[in-house]
């Protein structure tokens, strides 16, 4: 039985795609989505959303039946091809020449596809090579000697581009150089390229130059000038070799353009060419996207089908021209549950060439998958019956929906290693993150599936914009911010796990990296994916015998915000930071991660072993200002529990034993405790909680202190929640998964 990924509509003989390319898989002709403006299409997704395979499998699903080019441009292959040469070449040059080679051999309807004016390109930057002598050009446009004209079809030599026999050009090109012995000068070796290179030019080909190198920047029409500033500001690097390669892209574009427009080629081709572009948040990638977005926002018209992958949900910031995103004009978006796509035109008038990139996306948003859909794989991994009428089986189900968040990989990884996995009793979700997987093929010994998934979300995809100096210390560096909540915090952590080094990272550059690689922004939480920040929990844990990595943070942590609460003390301002104002049971924004500096230090003193003192803070704080004190009482239990066993259910249930108190002191105790466990989102809580919840809640609104009434429509509030596995206070990344039950 196949995944159920939710995307594969998109494939289908009618489908997304098929409308896209104008061809079905089956090789049925299609009506066209939208016309000669095509939008750039963007699979949109963090880690283990399944781009690159979505990629994939638009290739092979339609690849026979109508030019398709799949393009890994994080593939080091084209650095190390241009490494050779790196006065004609480039990682781009390199790239687009792969992409022509593909196509001049394919042998779909309409037959292969010829490649004259991007060979034209890519022969006078040859002239840049490293010895410059004659010879030396000429072996280096001889890499591209199969480009400028098509295969023979049935015998005949298709084009008018060029004079002499088919493959003819690049030989006497070639032997005119070699003859000429220009020495070490490869300026004379570019001249004589150029003058070989026109004296064998058709009229059609004399007449196709000048329209497209004539339009090169500084040209004035003159292609031999064009190809020559070409040249140069391939020599130039930076900016002005981007703009070169960006033309040269322009040229191949124009080549298939030619093919499909032609008397021939109308009658023969089907479709749509497409180029699909996995990992285009790279350099290589981003290049090509910036070319062929700025080239038809200033109104170049051609019909490649251009799909490519990106991390960012906005598609990524170079498409917003510096705005922030509150300023920015969002593209145009389309989600696969929609079904039909959506319309889209770019917009025009005056300033049109002006606006933003973005004006020229659609965004794809690859989907999450439903909790049906989470269920149905891991019955399908299911290897075995489950006792106890399938009980376990629930209980690892649902810690696969809340770790997985819906990622479709994170949830194949893990249904894999938990179909014959055993939670322990009173286990949290995490315990199945050691559950071993042995990935298929790759003969490895088994892993527990949390270093499994850590190396291939973080480790394998690391941030495009990381210097490279941080590299080996990444994973170490997002394990200890596990237990960060907002920048402040990841700062502190960040200066005492940086301490002695010259380069640093704060917490801003961490939080663009982050953002930048996929992974999504909380209000409440620094590492703000709840799958990723277990994962990342689990292993800070397990970094020093008996959770010592984990409680040291804390203790930073603690000892952190209580000096910053007695220097707010010792200054004679408040310890609250000013949060709430007014009245004393005023709300605090929800936007902030705490509501003082105060609770800040009581939810690590929580983590780190100080429940005790929480619980004389908390009882010591709650006359007079309930409502403000049930917002800080979430501040403070929004908090992982330690990997040891866990007690909190029956202390929240009063079935351990606590010194003794008041009766108001004993209350909060077990509150604190049921709190915790509703608030930390790694175990169902369930009508059990609920109703203790409720009950201490209710205990406490009838004591005799004031404002205690108003803890009666809490407990109703709160009740209703976690009886339906709901975060008590939401934020951003905890508020779906009471939905993936």
């Amino acid at each position: 039985m196949r995944e159920d990924l939710g995307y594969e509509k998109l494939l289908e003989q009618d489908g997304f795609f098929a409308h896209l390319l104008g061809r079905s898989p089956s090789g049925a002709e299609r009506d066209l989505t939208y016309g000669p403006d095509l939008p750039v299409v963007l699979l949109t997704g963090g880690p283990g959303m399944h781009k690159g395979r979505l990629l994939r499998e638009v290739r092979d699903g339609f690849a026979a039946k109508v030019p398709v080019i799949h393009l890994d441009c994080a593939s080091p292959v084209f650095e190390v091809r241009a490494a050779a040469e790196p006065g004609a070449r480039s990682a781009a040059t390199e790239a687009l020449a792969e992409v022509a080679r593909r196509l001049s051999s394919w042998q779909g309807t309409g037959g292969s596809f010829a490649f004259p004016r991007l060979f034209a390109g890519l022969a006078v930057i040859a002239s840049g090579v490293a010895d410059g002598t004659s010879a030396a050009v000429a072996a280096e446009v001889e890499r591209y000697g199969e480009l400028p004209q098509r295969q023979r079809l049935r015998g005949l030599a298709a084009g008018d581009f060029w004079t002499g026999v088919l493959h003819g050009t690049v030989r006497n090109l070639l032997t005119a150089l070699v003859a000429d012995g220009l020495g070490q000068y490869p300026a004379a070796a570019s001249t004589a390229l150029l003058d070989a290179l026109f004296d064998r030019l058709a009229p059609r080909g004399r007449v196709e130059l000048q329209r497209i190198y004539g339009a090169y920047p500084g040209a004035a029409g003159q292609p031999r000038h064009g190809l020559s500033n070409l040249a140069d500001d391939f020599q130039a690097g930076d900016e002005a070799r981007e703009v070169a390669e960006g033309f040269l892209f322009r040229a191949l574009r124009e080549d298939l353009e030619a093919a499909y427009a032609s008397a021939s080629g109308w009658l023969r081709r089907v479709g749509r060419p497409g180029l699909l572009l996995d990992h285009a948040e790279s350099p290589l990638g981003e290049g090509l996207l910036r070319a062929v977005l700025t080239d038809r926002r200033g109104g170049q018209r051609d019909r490649v089908v251009i799909v490519g992958t990106a991390r960012r949900p906005d598609g990524g910031a170079f498409l917003h021209a510096g705005l922030p995103p509150g300023d920015a004009s969002p593209p145009a978006v389309f989600r696969p549950a929609d079904g039909k796509a959506p319309a889209w035109s770019r917009r025009t008038g005056e300033g049109s060439d002006q606006v933003p990139l973005a004006d020229g996306v659609l965004l794809l948003r690859m989907p999450l998958l439903t909790g049906d859909q989470i269920r149905r794989e891991t019955e399908r991994r299911q290897t075995r019956a489950e006792p106890e009428g399938g009980a376990n089986r629930r209980r690892v189900d649902g810690a696969v929906a809340r770790l997985s968040g819906g990622r479709p990989h994170t949830v194949m990884r893990l249904a894999a290693a938990a179909a014959s996995f055993r939670m322990p009793a009173g286990a949290n979700d995490r315990d199945v993150l050691d559950a071993p997987l042995r990935l298929p093929g790759d003969g490895a010994p088994e892993r527990p599936v949390a270093q499994v998934l850590l190396q291939e979300l973080v480790l394998d995809q690391l941030p495009v914009g990381l210097p490279d100096e941080h590299r080996a210390q990444w994973l170490d560096l997002l394990t200890h911010l596990s237990v960060a909540h907002d920048e402040e915090c990841a700062d502190v952590l960040l200066r005492h796990h940086q301490s002695g080094q010259v380069h640093r990272l704060t917490a801003h550059n961490v939080s663009t990296l982050l953002t930048d690689t996929g992974w999504p922004s909380c209000e409440r939480h620094f590492i703000a994916d709840f799958g990723l920040r277990q994962m990342l929990v689990h292993r800070l844990y397990g970094l020093r015998p008996g959770g010592a990595a984990w409680h040291a943070d804390h203790h930073l942590l603690r000892d952190h915000y209580a000096e910053r609460a007695a220097a707010d003390e010792g200054a004679g301002s408040r310890t609250d930071d000013g949060a709430g104002g007014g009245a004393p049971d005023q709300q605090a924004p929800d936007d902030r991660a705490f509501r003082s500096v105060t609770t800040h230090r009581m939810n690590h003193h929580l983590v780190s072993g100080g429940a005790d003192d929480v619980v004389s803070h908390l009882a010591g704080t709650l006359p007079g200002r309930p409502g403000e004190w049930c917002a800080e009482l979430l501040d403070i239990a929004q908090a992982p529990y330690p990997g040891d066993v866990d007690g909190r259910r029956e202390r929240a249930q009063g079935l351990v034993a606590v010194e003794d108190g008041p009766a108001l002191q004993r209350t909060v105790d077990q509150l604190l405790h049921a709190v915790w466990l509703c608030e930390e989102r790694t175990r169902p809580t369930g009508r059990e909680t609920a109703r203790t919840l409720a009950r201490l809640l209710e205990l406490l609104s009838i004591m005799d202190f004031p404002g205690a009434g108003k803890l009666s429509k809490t407990a109703t509030e709160w009740r209703e929640l976690a009886a339906n596995d709901q975060p008590l206070r939401r934020c951003t990344c905890t508020e779906q998964l009471g939905r993936r039950r």
